[in-house]
């Protein structure tokens, strides 16, 4: 892989003056996709990126056995309405998850079938919702991965279409009423109604009856309120209580109202404040033995449940009932109720790893657990909304591809219920719980997957640390292709995610954000401290928030990697609220316009920490032309800054630019090109060998 000549990139000498510093942007012209130069500049890089590629010696082979891998399939959960049940499958061949329902009599009958819509394979299903008698499905789907929902309507039995589309439904709930006749669901204000550039925001609730014009529809919240807030809405299975919840961006707390729809209009639902201006987040279900539980981080950063009555929905009147853990997250709960003793079931995360605790419903007194296959990660446990004494959930870990598990508490039993639809044959591997110590000497925890062995082998550290959210154990084919090939992955529980609870979040976000990027250094140095590997031979991988991860990783300490996998992301931290879906993440990042907070961007923002004359990781970034939350340029620029920077001919920067996909799902083909790709890349880098 001789390094070819980098493409042209002029330097411009734009500087900004930000609260009296001086902030220079040399590509701040590759921040016009349509201009002709940066055209041209991407499509070089294209060139240069697939002469590179080709001549990687394991790239084919890394694509066979990861094709092989994901025809494993995937299984969802079921969804119960009645005794018709709805669930997503993909067998071994299939490149999108497919939309099943199951009726009465046991017939299985395809719904919503991506393929079957769009032979491209661009069309993706980002969510659905069947009624509450399971009569109509609300579903919502985008096309070349730019999220951009359009909601539609149809009918469970025929198929027949009852409604939509529905445009500007972009990451929105659907809250049916009784009798699947309307439902409240999210909408953002067309676009001449909002100034220039707010396209993506300004949201609303609104009540939709099936078959009238949405210019019918009848807006019930969010006038006047912050143009970022992501607006929740839900109404209880009886529907009598409707649930509004409103965030500010992706904040970590948020806004409650409920109505009580029997005694005020559905046009005008008189809402009632639960939570407002608190710092928590908090969810009520109410429950079928009129009570209401309480789903909170309210003075417990690793949640707990409390119940109370629906006229006393304030916190003063909260009675908790399953207290927080010291040590374990609160991540989910069902209640089964059709015993002699109704019981609660609660999901709990302890060092990412999944359990599920059995309570007293009344008491919350922990009276069993429901038994785990292993080590590994539960998804959403689901139940029978009229009550019963089932529940479902998936369970997933490092070596199994996800299958759905039954769990009866008549019995205490949990049974295999449905199987991943393909059968794989995966190599044996040790996965290993460590703790190590960052800067300040926090512990953090590390997942570590290998084959049986000792010495120092080519590695791939993988993280993210920000959002709350949990990297928790699961089959993953480009993990287990890069372990069989001989190498090791690791993926460390950094600050700025959800493994401990809100605290360890809010310890990596905003001013703290460098403890996240310290965690990530000390678990290289860990790795190489106790022989796993060399810095000649470690890689670091993230994405989207993970990818600003790794992009300040390179910048800050480029001698401790020999390579970089950087996908979909954030690097110019000063501009990052200028483009997507920036300006709702400033509530995580902070504000360039606010001069603390750009002291900590400027900090750390790795596009303005590139310096000439250093020898940097070789890196690869990976980017999707249809992006709607984290715009390509980021990567654009930061790999012409990097390009002209580098100083090491053996180390290339490399820009991998996909078209007509986007941030979040794709075609199964696409996603196992990439992965070929980037792992071909990281062991050509980090001396693997197969």
């Amino acid at each position: 892989m001789t390094r070819e000549p980098y493409p042209n990139a002029l330097r411009d000498d734009v500087v900004d003056h930000i609260h009296g510093t001086p902030v220079p942007d040399p590509y701040r012209w590759l921040e016009s996709p349509d201009d002709p130069a940066t055209k041209e500049w991407l499509d070089a890089q294209s060139d240069l990126f697939a002469k590179q590629l080709a001549a990687a010696p394991h790239r084919d082979a890394f694509r066979d056995r990861v094709a092989e891998l994901v025809r494993s399939g995937t299984i969802g959960a079921p969804t119960w309405r009645g005794d018709r049940r709805f669930f997503m499958r993909r067998t071994p061949d299939q490149e999108h998850a497919v939309l099943y329902t199951v009726g009465p009599d046991g017939a299985e009958q395809v719904l919503l079938d991506p393929i079957a819509m769009d032979a491209s394979g661009l069309t993706t299903i980002d969510s659905w919702q069947p009624d509450k008698e399971g009569r109509s499905l609300a579903y919502q789907i985008s096309v070349g991965g730019d999220e951009e929902s359009n909601l539609y309507v149809i009918d469970v039995v025929t198929g027949e279409l009852l409604d939509g589309p529905i445009d500007r439904c972009r990451y929105s709930p659907v809250a049916w009423l009784p009798g699947g006749e309307a439902f409240y669901y999210v909408r953002r204000l067309a676009p001449g109604e909002v100034p220039a550039g707010e396209e993506a925001y300004h949201r609303r609730v609104y009540l939709h009856r099936l078959g009238t014009p949405t210019e019918q529809d009848v807006m019930i919240f969010g006038e006047g309120r912050e143009k970022t807030n992501y607006y929740g809405v839900s109404v209880a299975t009886g529907g009598r209580w409707l649930s509004v919840s409103a965030s500010r961006g992706t904040a970590p707390r948020n806004d409650l109202w409920v109505a009580d729809l029997s005694t005020s209009p559905l046009e005008a639902p008189e809402l009632v404040t639960v939570q407002q201006d608190v710092d928590a987040q908090t969810v009520l279900q109410f429950g079928r033995d009129d009570r209401v539980y309480v789903f909170t981080d309210l003075d417990a950063p690793r949640a707990r449940i409390c119940v109370t009555e629906p006229g006393r929905l304030t916190a003063e009147h909260w009675r908790e009932l399953i207290a927080e853990d010291a040590e374990a997250v609160l991540s989910d709960f069902a209640i089964l109720d059709d015993l002699d003793r109704p019981v609660m079931l609660a999901g709990w995360t302890r060092h990412a790893i999944s359990e599920i605790t059995v309570h007293d419903l009344v008491t919350g007194e922990r009276i069993g657990e429901v038994p785990l296959p292993g080590l590994g990660s539960i998804g959403a446990i689901t139940e029978h909304p009229e009550g019963g004494h089932e529940a479902w959930f998936g369970y997933t870990d490092q070596t199994s591809p996800t299958s759905i598990r039954r769990y009866d508490a008549r019995t205490g039993e949990t049974t295999l219920w449905a199987a991943a639809p393909g059968a794989v044959e995966v190599p044996e591997v040790t996965t290993e719980q460590v703790v190590y110590h960052s800067a300040d000497g926090t512990e953090v925890h590390m997942i570590v997957t290998s084959r049986p062995g000792d010495g120092p082998r080519p590695t791939i550290l993988y993280g993210y640390g920000g959002f709350g959210v949990s990297l928790t154990p699961g089959f993953s084919a480009g993990t287990l292709a890069w372990v069989e090939a001989g190498g090791v992955y690791a993926v460390a529980q950094l600050r700025g995610g959800g493994e401990q609870g809100e605290e360890w979040h809010r310890a990596g976000m905003l001013g703290g954000k460098q403890r996240v990027f310290d965690d990530l250094h000390a678990a290289a140095e860990h790795l190489i401290a106790t022989g796993v590997t060399t810095p000649g031979q470690l890689a670091i991988s993230g994405g989207s928030n993970g990818g600003l991860l790794v992009g300040a990783a390179l910048t800050q300490r480029p001698e401790l990697y020999a390579a970089v996998a950087c996908a979909a992301p954030l690097l110019d931290m000063i501009r990052y609220e200028q483009f997507g879906l920036g300006a709702t993440w400033n509530v995580e990042y902070g504000s360039a316009a606010v001069p603390e907070e750009f002291a900590w961007l400027w900090d750390y923002s790795p596009y303005h920490h590139v310096r000439e004359g250093v020898r940097y990781p070789a890196t690869l970034f990976m980017v999707f032309g249809s992006d709607t939350r984290v715009h390509p340029l980021h990567a654009w620029k930061m790999c012409a800054a990097l390009q002209h920077a580098q100083t090491d001919d053996e180390r290339p920067i490399l820009l991998r630019n996909e078209s007509e996909v986007g941030h979040g799902a794709r075609a199964v083909s696409r996603s196992v090109e990439m992965l070929a790709d980037q792992l071909a890349f990281l062991a050509r880098h980090t001396g693997l060998t197969g």
